[in-house]
Order: structure tokens, then sequence, then C-alpha cells
């Protein structure tokens, strides 16, 4: 669910409000916005959402948003309204998210929709997509020179373990996001994963069905353990297009928070770092040493750490979209499944980097 603002999804530009922009606006300041820019990010007709950008005669600037789906409803806001406050008080900068002047999250008709809508402050800052986007470069070096300082952030939060809430973020494992979810995320992947699978010729048929069942058995002893595991409330979306950096591409905090939720951290950590089979272990890696500066791992999450991974990773999306590259290359096939098969039993030393 990429939610991030990109300024190349920018429908309007500085166009004079319309009455009903005026009139929600009003709902939350009692002033008059004299321009807006919109921004669809829209995933669908049962997932509309759409944020405007409106200035004032002083200059300053807001963030409205609107959304008609089923995973955001004034309970949840409040939720991440709360978790901004607390990446705040760790030293992070996250936009402040506002209430109407009532004190609620009204319900609005916008656009053709009954929406829920809030406001958020403009960000001083560029996300590290956009800062791409003016530069015209398209290369990840600003991320990966944040990643030391972004990794260090959500091991502090998780440090925290903070326990506001029961929603699950978008990556909760064994239970679902919102009602239009039949499955959790990391099973539909390694469904889909089988369905192509099983397309492959014949020769393969024996190897895929090893492969799926070695997922599903360490799927059942993760299930086993998995509540046990250490949680916080994360943002839960750390992609380079809500990553905020400074003039000089210095990480100075995240926003976007509506995927956020309460998490195992292991799961989130694990589901942030991703890539072909080596690069992504590599992240991970890293990712646990930086933590543990931080955050002090249990011994639940030491032992479970592999497991984890096993359950994740091997099946993942990204995975199959692999496989598919390889189309009817039948020897490259057989080296991936190898690979996959492998990952799928080998002993990786997380508990080295914990």
């Amino acid at each position: 669910m990429k939610i991030g603002i990109n300024m190349g999804d920018i429908m309007d530009r500085r166009k004079i409000p319309t009455n009903e922009i005026v009139s929600i606006f009003r709902m939350f300041f009692d002033v008059t916005p004299i321009s807006y820019q919109a921004i669809n990010t829209s995933r669908g007709d049962s997932d509309f959402r759409e944020t405007i950008i409106v200035e004032t005669e002083s200059g300053n600037k807001w963030v409205i948003k609107f959304a008609d789906n089923d995973f955001t409803f004034p309970e949840k806001i409040r939720i991440w309204q709360r978790t901004v406050l607390e990446y705040i008080k760790l030293g992070y900068y996250c936009p402040k998210i506002y209430c109407d002047r009532t004190g609620s999250f009204p319900i609005v008709s916008y656009s053709g929709h009954e929406c829920v809508a809030y406001v958020e402050e403009y960000s001083p800052f560029a996300s590290v997509e956009d800062r791409n986007s003016i530069q015209n470069n398209e290369d990840n070096s600003i991320y990966e020179k944040c990643k030391q300082d972004i990794w260090s952030m959500t091991a502090k939060v998780a440090a925290k373990h903070l326990d506001y809430t029961d929603y699950p973020s978008a990556y909760c494992l064994f239970e679902t996001f919102c009602p239009s979810d039949k499955i959790d995320e990391v099973l539909d992947n390694a469904l889909k994963w089988k369905e192509y699978a099983d397309t492959l010729p014949d020769e393969f048929k024996e190897q895929v069905q090893k492969i799926w069942h070695l997922w599903t058995s360490n799927r059942t002893i993760l299930e086993t353990v998995y509540k046990k595991l250490p949680t916080s409330v994360f943002q839960a979306d750390l992609n380079t297009t809500n990553i905020l950096i400074d003039d000089l591409g210095k990480f100075v905090g995240v926003y976007d928070f509506n995927l956020c939720g309460k998490d195992v951290f292991l799961n989130y950590l694990m589901r942030e770092n991703f890539g072909d089979f080596e690069t992504e272990i590599k992240s991970i890696c890293k990712a646990l040493r930086i933590s543990s500066a931080h955050y002090h791992f249990s011994d639940t999450e030491k032992e479970t750490a592999l497991i984890l991974y096993r359950c994740l990773k091997p099946l993942w999306y990204n995975k199959l979209e692999l496989l598919k590259e390889l189309k009817s290359d039948n020897e490259a096939i057989k080296e991936f499944l190898d690979k996959t098969e492998y990952y799928l039993t080998a002993y990786i030393d997380f508990r080295s980097y914990m």
C-alpha cells in the first residue's frame, strides 16, 4: 500500500479553492484558503484517498486529508495522532495531526465520497523521493545514507513498547489489517507464489511441493510463538516517499502514519528490508546490528528470528517477481528454486547481530 505523496502524483496546481474545500477547511481553522493543490492516492473504488495542500493569505500551508476506505476512521486516526507525538518525543520531526474545532475527525461529503477528514502540518522538509525528483536523480544513495538513522529511530520506538492500541499495523502477521482483507498479507503472498509455481513445467512439481511443505510447516511453528514476541506501535511505512530529510540530506523524521499500528518489532524490521536473497539477508543483519545499540533483543526474539525470516521472505512478492522474470529458462528456474529451498532450511546467524 503505497500512500506517500509523490510530486509526480500532483493532479492540480495552485487552484482557487472550491466552496466545498473552503467549507471543510473552515471546520478546522477560522481562516479561508486562497489556493490549493490536490494529490490523489486512491487505489480503486473501495479505497478513495485524496490530499489537499491549501495556502492561506498569511502564507501558511496546511494539508487536508480525505479517506473513504475500511481502514481509516476517527478512532484509528487518534492512534496515528498519538503515535506522531511519541515519535516527536524521541526527537524526530513528524507533522502533527489536528482535529476539527469541535475536537473531532468529521465525516464530510467530498468529491462524491463520504470521507473522514483530518488536517496535518505542512512539512518544511522534503521526502527522499521528492528530493530525487527535484534533482532528476533516481539513485538510492540518499536513502542508503539515512538507513542507520532510520533503524536507530525504529529501535527507539520499539524499546518504548508502546501499548495503547490493539489495531495492527499494515504489516500484521496471522491477522488482517482491515475488514476487506480475507487473509493476512504474508499468507496471501505465499499463496500467490504457490499458484504461479504450480504452472511451472512438470519437472519442478516435486520441488515446488517440497518448498510449499517447508514453508507451511515453518508458518505453523511460528504461529505457536509469535504472540510471545515484544511489540510496539510503529509508523509502518518506511519507504522513500515518507522519509524526511533536510537540505543537506540528513534524516529528520517521517510522515504518513496511515498504516500505523501495533506490531512485533522483528516482523516490522524484516518486512522493511528486501531485495534478492543475499542482499536481503545482509540488510536485515545490518538493521539488527544498528537496532541492538538502542533495543535489547529478548531470548525469545533471538530464538525466533530465523523462523520468522523463513516465513516472511522466501515466498515474498519480490521473490515471485524474480521467479516470473525467468520465464521459460528451466535452468535458471531450477537454480532459483534450489535457492528458495536452501533459504527455507539454511541456518542464518541472526543471533550474533542481536
